[in-house]
C-alpha cells in the first residue's frame, strides 16, 4: 500500500537531500517523563525509526544514517547497555524482512569489535543478505565516534606511508575518505537532531562541513512523519552555496 500524500508529492517534485543523517535524541527523557524505565523509550524510538526509514524509502532518499549508539554510550549503566545490545539484535532479526521487501541495503559504521560476538555476527549477516539491495542504503552508527573515525583514518594512512603503498601527495580530501568506515557514503545534505539539543555530539565531524542543520524540539519517541517532512521542506527552502557567492 502506498501512503504517499499530497505533501509527499510536493516534496518529491522538489530537490530532496541525497543523504539525511539523524541524531535520535531523547529516548531516556521521554521514558522518564512518562514514569517508565529508560528501555521503554528506546523501544518506542525503534518504532519511530522504522516509520522514518519507510518514509525515506518512499520518498526516494538514497541514504539515511541514524546515530543509534555512540562510543560515549558505553559509559551508561551496564544494565541499560546490555538491554540496548539485546534490543539491537532483536531489531535486526525483526527488520530484515522489511529491508528485503523495500530493497534497503544495511550498513553499520563504527567499531564493530566493541560489540559481543552475537551482535557482530548478526550485523555481518544482515549486511551480507542486503548487500545487493539498491533502493536505499540505511546506515546505522553503532559504537561510533567522529573523532575516532578520523584518528582511525590517520593511523591507516600512516601504515600505508610506512609500507610505501601511498605517497604523501596522494593524500587529498577525497582520498582520505577511503579510510573511513564507509568510503562511498556521501556527505550528509541534511542533519536532523531531536529533543531540542543544539549540538552534533561527535557525529560525522569531517563529513558535515557544508551540511544543513535542522533542530527539532520533539523527543525522538515523539518524532512524527509530519515533523520529518517539515525538516525536508526546510531544507528545500535553503540556498546551498558551499562557500561560494552567486552574483545575478
Amino acid at each position: 500500500m502506498n501512503h504517499t500524500s499530497i505533501d509527499d508529492h510536493h516534496l518529491i517534485s522538489q530537490v530532496l537531500p541525497r543523504h539525511v543523517a539523524i541524531i535520535m535524541d531523547g529516548n531516556g527523557r521521554w521514558a522518564k517523563r512518562k514514569g517508565l524505565p529508560r528501555i521503554a523509550g528506546h523501544k518506542k524510538g525503534v518504532e519511530v525509526a522504522r516509520k522514518i526509514i519507510i518514509k525515506s524509502c518512499e520518498l526516494g532518499i538514497p541514504y539515511l544514517s541514524l546515530f543509534a549508539f555512540s562510543k560515549e554510550n558505553w559509559q551508561r549503566p551496564r544494565e541499560e547497555v546490555e538491554t540496548l545490545l539485546a534490543l539491537l539484535v532483536e531489531y535486526l532479526n525483526k527488520e530484515l524482512p522489511l529491508m528485503m521487501e523495500k530493497e534497503i541495503r544495511f550498513k553499520v559504521i563504527g567499531d564493530k569489535e566493541d560489540f559481543p560476538e552475537v551482535l557482530r555476527k548478526k550485523i555481518d549477516e544482515v549486511e551480507k543478505l542486503t548487500s545487493n539491495n539498491n533502493k536505499m542504503t540505511l546506515v546505522l552508527a553503532l559504537s561510533y565516534s567522529g573523532r575516532a573515525e578520523i584518528l582511525r583514518a590517520i593511523k591507516k594512512i600512516l601504515e600505508k606511508l610506512k609500507e610505501k603503498a601511498l605517497k604523501p601527495e596522494e593524500i587529498t580530501e577525497e582520498s582520505l575518505r577511503n579510510f573511513f568506515y564507509f568510503p562511498e557514503l556521501p556527505d550528509p545534505d541534511l542533519l536532523i537532531r531531536t529533543s531540542g539539543e543544539l549540538r552534533i555530539s561527535n557525529f560525522f565531524l569531517y563529513q558535515i562541513a557544508y551540511t544543513e542543520f535542522y533542530f527539532s524540539e520533539m523527543l525522538w519517541p515523539d518524532f512524527t512523519e509530519e515533523e520529518y517532512l517539515k525538516a525536508l521542506k526546510s531544507y528545500q527552502q535553503r540556498e546551498r552555496r558551499f562557500g561560494r557567492v552567486y552574483e545575478f
